[in-house]
């Protein structure tokens, strides 16, 4: 219950954690968050709107020691996505993706296992929504 009303308590901030990053200090199941963290929404009928990757770049730049000119770019690129590209997708994926890319248009490489570890996504995922984000946007990562 106190995993699911941390969960909870951060969604409704500027700055949410993701489901796996409460699972992983908490020694409780995911799914048991998860299940919890919902009957908790009901019983106390509490809105919590939908994160955005936005949400996200900060900490993952503050994370791996990056600068706010990395931080603005990332942001940049997230507003130039059409929505489609992003909907559906989990917001911390995209949101590393985005600083990955920033990064490089930065010239403060980082690698995607760093990034994995930050947001707690796949490399696969980051990949993905690199892969999304350059087709879709034509951004030139070469400056």
């Amino acid at each position: 219950m106190a995993s699911a009303a941390l969960y909870a308590a951060t969604r409704q901030t500027e700055y949410p954690r993701t489901i796996d990053e409460i699972t992983t200090v908490s020694r409780v199941e995911k799914r048991e968050i998860g299940r919890t963290y919902r009957y908790l929404l009901d019983e106390f009928n509490i809105t919590v709107e939908p994160t955005t990757p936005q949400q996200y770049v900060p900490r993952f730049v503050n994370n791996l020691d990056l600068s706010q000119a990395t931080e603005r770019k990332a942001c940049e690129i997230l507003e130039k996505n059409p929505t489609e590209l992003t909907s559906g997708k989990n917001p911390a994926g995209v949101a590393a993706a985005a600083v990955y890319i920033a990064s490089i248009k930065q010239n403060e490489k980082t690698t995607q296992a760093a990034l994995r570890d930050v947001s707690h996504v796949t490399k696969v995922t980051i990949r993905n929504r690199y892969k999304d984000m350059i087709a879709e946007t034509d951004i030139d990562i070469e400056n």
